[in-house]
């Protein structure tokens, strides 16, 4: 087999492979073979047919038809290990030639990984915010509570702000019933923000049973962009009734007798929120610094594969502000996992399978899925490798954060120990590649 390999950009190589006539020889026994175990002919054991009974039945055309695939898959996989390639997707394959008893010449273009050198990724210098919890933060996460066990009672009033409120839509684009966006018995809290804009104004002020109509845009499908006609109607209005905050609450919600001992806890989990969220701080500004210190070139077809993927799963195919947000991120997560691929290559990091194993058991939990299950979904999937690749990256981050120079905006040094395993993985999960 003879190979040459063209760079055609920093992130995509074209492969020309001839394939001699013998060394096709194998694939087209395996395609006799298999072509002979799925006929019928009279005289002959299945599987047992002749290849020249083969030829007469079934066409040497079609055998060497079934044989290409793996001639070329055979061919591809040879090229790439002799040549080092760190391919991207699946190649774009053009037959030059194939007749029979004739080589096979064929090119294959497929995206690579690009060549990055490493910058100076240990002792990245950042500063976060400091991390106290002051009163506001504590009354924030104590009002939260409140409203887990509040209660909600019907009123006979006008609606207002927070209100919860059940409620009929109707909608129409240019006199036309639009039936993908009309419900009834909805049930919304006001200025949540979660289904229309426009909603809260339309409401606010209606009494149970009446109606307003208002101009907006659907969230999703073909309507995104077109001015919709949405009529409202309120069937009921219930408002929240938030518990007294004393020693009878603090004995519903929690193991403590009295609010002020719920209270000290409280403070306290807000205190360590308030660290994990400085060391989710300077994760990121770490992370950026480090794109920012090289540039990496980002495979064009694996980019836009993802950004296609995340708009038609939202329906948003034809959002062209949305995409460029989406395109940005896709971008920006690729080269954050090329680069700590590099850094994991240059220290040598390995994922144990404890390590593995802890992962996956996080993941199931996120999933809601038994870990057994999960990991043999995972295998099913053949998604094994993303995984170990997600640890790898993820230990890689860390080696990188325990090097860097961290301090908060009163001089302090930071201690990231705060940061738990489970955050640990919202910092490297996304695109595989």
């Amino acid at each position: 087999m003879n190979t040459a390999v063209e760079t055609l950009s920093a992130t995509r190589v074209k492969l020309s492979i001839e394939v001699a006539a013998d060394e096709m020889k194998p694939s087209i026994d395996a395609a006799y073979k298999r072509i002979a175990a799925a006929i019928n002919v009279p005289g002959f054991r299945k599987g047992k047919v002749p290849q020249a009974v083969i030829d007469q039945r079934v066409g040497r055309e079609a055998v060497l038809d079934e044989a290409l695939n793996d001639v070329i898959s055979n061919a591809y996989a040879d090229a790439v290990r002799d040549n080092e390639l760190r391919v991207l997707g699946q190649p774009e394959v053009d037959i030059a030639t194939f007749e029979d008893g004739q080589p096979l010449s064929f090119t294959a273009e497929v995206e690579v990984r690009p060549e990055i050198e490493l910058p100076q990724y240990k002792g990245i210098a950042v500063t976060v915010a400091d991390a106290q919890a002051d009163d506001e933060d504590v009354d924030a996460q104590i009002e939260r509570l409140r409203e887990r066990f509040g209660s909600l009672k019907s009123v006979e009033r006008a609606v207002e702000d927070g209100d919860f409120i059940s409620i009929d839509l109707s909608s129409a684009y240019e006199g036309e019933p639009i039936e993908e966006a009309t419900a009834a018995g909805l049930s919304y809290q006001v200025g949540s923000g979660d289904l229309l804009d426009g909603l809260d104004d339309a409401v606010i002020g209606l009494q149970a049973g009446g109606s307003n109509t208002m101009v907006t845009k659907l969230r999703a499908g073909e309507w995104m962009d077109k001015d919709v006609d949405v009529t409202v109607t309120v069937q009921s209005v219930r408002e929240r009734i938030l518990p007294e905050l004393s020693d009878e609450f603090a004995q519903m919600a929690s193991e403590f007798d009295t609010f002020d001992q719920l209270k000290v806890q409280i403070a306290e989990q807000t205190g360590e929120l308030k660290k994990i969220e400085q060391a989710l701080e300077a994760r990121n500004l770490i992370g950026d610094a480090l794109l920012e210190m090289v540039e990496i070139p980002i495979p064009e077809g694996i980019a836009k594969a993802e950004v296609d993927t995340h708009l038609e799963g939202e329906g948003r195919m034809n959002d062209d502000v949305h995409r460029a947000e989406v395109d940005a991120d896709v971008r920006k997560s690729i080269a954050q996992q090329f680069l700590l691929d590099e850094i994991a290559k240059a220290e040598d990091v390995q994922a144990s399978e404890t390590e593995l194993t802890e992962y996956l058991v996080r993941q199931a939990s996120r999933y809601g899925m038994q870990p057994d299950q999960f990991v043999q979904e995972v295998i099913r999937a053949g998604q094994v490798a993303s995984f170990v690749g997600e640890v790898v990256r993820g230990k890689a981050m860390a080696l990188v954060l325990e090097n860097a120079n961290i301090t908060d905006a009163s001089g302090r040094a930071v201690d990231l120990k705060a940061l738990d395993g489970d955050s640990d993985d919202d910092s490297h999960e996304g695109h595989n590649h």
